[in-house]
């Protein structure tokens, strides 16, 4: 799909504009397509993995915080 690059323009364009107009849902529904063309992208493939890589990282430095043994790692 070529043109992927204007439809994830026209996405974020309505969803600053339903911002403006205040339409949340709107604005969630015109990001959520930009998200999603995005990530179709050979450019956005990556977000995902990297999404879970770094929350993957923050539970493993907060499970020791949290279950109270202390012990990093």
């Amino acid at each position: 799909m070529p043109s992927v690059g204007v439809l994830i323009f026209f996405a974020i364009v309505g969803a600053v504009i339903c911002a403006k107009a205040r339409v949340p849902g709107g604005a969630v529904v015109f990001a959520l397509v930009a998200l999603v063309l995005f990530v179709s992208t050979p450019v956005g493939a990556g977000l995902p993995g990297a999404v879970a890589t770094f929350l993957s990282t923050l539970d493993n430095a907060a499970t020791p915080a949290l279950s109270g043994s202390g012990a990093v790692g």
